[in-house]
């Protein structure tokens, strides 16, 4: 928008002031990039839930793994005495 300001004197002249103003674009693209960060968030915290989850069931099963072949290894040692 053009702002005009005239100014008296001798002589007289015309000063034309023109202020360039944003059109909130950059609020926009601030919110975008903030829910971009939110769902990252998300997403990251939500995969090392289940990430820990399947390492947690993993290590059990291989303490299961490991007691039967103890159980297996005392079995074979009473059968061979």
């Amino acid at each position: 928008m053009a702002e005009v300001h005239t100014t008296a004197g001798e002589p007289q002249h015309t000063t034309i002031i023109e202020e360039r103003r944003g059109g909130g674009g950059t609020a926009l693209l601030a919110i975008v990039l903030l829910l971009a960060v939110l769902i990252g968030g998300w997403y990251l915290f939500s995969t090392a839930g289940s990430t820990n989850a399947k390492n947690n069931a993993v290590a059990g099963a291989a303490k299961s793994v490991g007691s039967a072949a103890d159980k297996v290894g005392s079995a074979a040692d009473s059968a061979s005495k």
